[in-house]
């Protein structure tokens, strides 16, 4: 069974991947196609590569930052089906949303999709556990800091894509008179120097949605290996030695700083029981910092400390040991991230120490094979190839007044590159769709083309009926996988 699930799980992350180049792939390379710079085959595959170099230096922060959202209880979740059961609902709903958007040609955003769904399933969580304590309540298994966090930068970037556009596109009118640059795409190819400005700018889009919108497949395909073949990616298994040593070394030096905060003999803090319930705990949106907090944490390290200096191979370690040490290794890590982001560790005369610390658990566990990156870059790079038609005509002829012409595509491409890039460094998804749909927006009042009211009333009520369409499609399947699950499997 697990098997069917793991096969299952891969084929729809690669699915939503391949959707997702509907949408988001196909905005980088509209405007080489509409402006006949590129013919449609080449304008993908280039497209394509560059999405592929873009995954591949990707840090990974963005792909850990979706998966932050999901309730901690379900991360680190021992119930294998429960777990690929979140994943599969989360992803269904995602998909099902998507193409029904692509179909009626509106570029909406697989970022806001998946919120969406990780909200709902979050919710039908909460609703369904009996495990969980009485005092919470339904939005309570929601992260509300991190949920304002990449809600705020989604709804930002669009912002910036407009502004940044419009006032772009200004400059450019006034500093350059070359008529070519402000006139429609003719059928006829164009000059060198507007062909190499655009090929520049869908490079650059194509590599900033690569090493940003790429990672979201990523987190979610390492979740389905860590969860059905955690003997192979619950650690990171090329961890040399001398790493795991320095990780020991480092974890023997915390232990001093953290037992300053709580009272009591030594071998009280060492006795400390149901340490991993209570980091789980605290690391609910609600959860409060006590005492047993810091003792958990030290037990914790402590039992990491003790496993890594009697194996300082991860190969040596057990399959179930693995999945364990991952648990606690990611407890810890988000525990320290937590207290930095309340200004509690502020305290200590070493926080650098807690927070290397927390790094290098990080790295133990927070790692994306190569092979990972290369699946999601070219199942972007196929959906791009299948379905580019709706959302170019789109992007070219139906947002503004006039047809899209070369100065306007290159200004909206160059902000969203420098957007996304910006968004990356800072580890928050965005969404690729809504910066250069508004981008273009922007250039079009810019340029006092105006803008076609039907097609913008099409695009908000898409945009804004995608988090609550997915987090009902979330919860529903969900709550319906959970179901079969329960009664059939």
């Amino acid at each position: 069974m697990e098997h069917l699930f793991l096969g299952l799980a891969i084929a729809l992350v690669i699915g939503f991947e391949f959707v997702n180049g509907f949408h988001d792939t196909a905005n980088a390379v509209a405007t080489v196609i509409y402006t006949n710079t590129l013919k449609p085959i080449y304008a993908v595959v280039w497209s394509g590569i560059w999405n592929l170099l873009g995954v591949l230096t990707s840090s990974g922060a963005v792909a850990f930052a979706i998966i932050s959202l999901l309730p901690v209880e379900l991360v680190i979740n021992g119930n294998v089906e429960q777990s690929t059961v979140m994943v599969l609902a989360l992803l269904i709903s995602a998909i099902i949303w998507n193409l029904g958007t692509w179909y009626l040609g509106l570029p909406v955003s697989s970022t806001h999709s998946l919120i969406g769904s990780i909200t709902g399933i979050a919710i039908a969580n909460s609703l369904s556990n009996p495990n969980l304590s009485d005092d919470r309540i339904w939005w309570s298994s929601i992260n509300w800091s991190k949920m304002q966090e990449i809600l705020t930068s989604l709804v930002i970037s669009p912002l910036l894509g407009f502004c940044g556009a419009a006032i772009l596109f200004l400059i450019a009118k006034a500093l350059i008179k070359k008529e070519e640059l402000y006139s429609a795409p003719a059928e006829n190819i164009p000059s060198l120097g507007v062909r190499a400005l655009l090929i520049l700018t869908c490079t650059g889009v194509s590599f900033a949605h690569g090493s940003n919108d790429g990672q979201k497949g990523m987190g979610l395909m390492m979740l389905i290996l860590v969860w059905l073949l955690p003997s192979f990616f619950a650690l990171n298994m090329h961890t040399s030695p001398q790493a795991i040593a320095e990780l020991v070394a480092r974890s023997h030096s915390v232990i001093p700083i953290l037992e300053t905060q709580i009272k009591g003999t030594s071998t009280d803090r060492q006795s400390f029981e149901n340490s991993l319930e209570e980091l789980t705990r605290f690391l609910q949106p609600q959860g409060q910092l006590n005492e047993n907090t810091w003792r958990s944490l030290i037990s914790e390290s402590q039992a990491i400390a003790h496993q890594f200096s009697v194996d300082n191979s991860f190969e040596l370690i057990s399959e179930s040991d693995r999945r364990q040490l991952r648990n606690d290794a990611y407890l810890i890590a988000n525990t320290i991230t937590k207290l930095e982001k309340q200004n509690q560790l502020n305290t200590f005369d070493r926080q650098d120490l807690l927070i290397d610390y927390r790094n290098q658990l990080d790295k133990i566990t927070k790692f994306i094979p190569y092979w990972v990156k290369i699946a999601i870059a070219l199942s972007l790079g196929l959906g791009t190839m299948i379905g580019w038609q709706r959302i170019v005509v789109t992007v070219g002829e139906k947002i503004g007044n006039e047809h899209l012409n070369y100065a306007q595509g290159a200004t909206a491409e160059l902000v969203t590159m420098t957007t996304i890039v910006a968004a990356d460094y800072v580890g928050l998804p965005v969404s690729t769709t809504h910066i250069l749909s508004s981008g273009i927006a922007g250039s079009m009042v810019a340029n006092r083309a105006g803008l076609q009211i039907d097609t913008l009333k099409n695009l908000l009520l898409a945009w804004l009926l995608t988090l609550p369409s997915c987090i009902l499609l979330g919860f529903a399947t969900y709550s319906i996988g959970l179901f079969v699950t329960q009664k059939f499997i």
